[in-house]
Formats: structure tokens, C-alpha cells, sequence
């Protein structure tokens, strides 16, 4: 089993900076792809951005250019750094893990998700 945890949410003014970070532990040897969704209250959980165990990375187009995902392969860490924030950024932010394929709604293992709002 993995266990996945994220951390770093908090309340933001436009234009301002985040940094996510998301840990997995347990049996995290076999992780190979970490992935990013959101989801905003009242919608479907949505892709944000993922990484390959050899740091290969895919964003949205909602978010490419201002958010960075990058992997401490070590520690089994990826984070998130969310820069020029806006307010349609406001969501849960959950992190993914998987052995295998990406990790999506209902496949690979989840984090509880960490709130990220962002006021203006």
C-alpha cells in the first residue's frame, strides 16, 4: 500500500505564489508516475500537471506557464509551484501516485487534498 499526503495550501491574493508539496511513503519504491488534479466546488475533479520517474512532465493548458511540478526522486516528493494565481485557481488540490499509466480519478492512490484559495 502507498500512503499519499499533501501540504502547503493556504489562502493567496492574486497574482501571488504557492508552493504544494505531496509525500509518498509506505511501498513508494514502485511509484513511478505523480500527478496534480484540483477540483473547484461544484465541478469534476480536473488535470493539473504530471511527472515521470525520469522527469518527464505534462501541465494543462489552464495552467502551463505559471504552475511547475518537480519530483525529488530520493524521497518519493513532487511539488507544486503555483505562481500568477488567480482566482479560478481556488480548489482542492489532490495529489496522485501510480506504478503505473497516470494517475487519475479512480486509479492509483490519493491524497485527502489540500485547499488552496485565492482571493482578489
Amino acid at each position: 500500500q502507498v500512503q499519499v499526503v499533501e501540504s502547503g495550501g493556504g489562502l493567496v491574493q492574486l497574482g501571488g505564489s504557492l508552493r504544494l508539496s505531496c509525500a509518498a511513503s509506505g511501498r513508494s519504491s514502485s511509484i513511478y508516475v505523480m500527478a496534480w488534479y484540483r477540483e473547484a466546488a461544484g465541478k469534476q475533479r480536473e488535470f493539473v500537471a504530471t511527472i515521470t520517474g525520469a522527469g518527464t512532465t505534462s501541465y494543462s493548458d489552464s495552467v502551463k506557464g505559471r504552475f511547475t511540478i518537480s519530483r525529488d526522486g530520493a524521497k518519493n516528493t513532487v511539488y507544486l509551484q503555483m505562481n500568477l494565481l488567480k482566482p479560478e485557481d481556488t480548489a482542492v488540490y489532490y495529489c496522485g501516485a501510480a506504478s503505473y499509466g497516470v494517475p487519475r480519478p479512480g486509479f492509483g492512490f490519493w491524497g485527502q487534498g489540500t485547499q488552496v484559495t485565492v482571493s482578489s
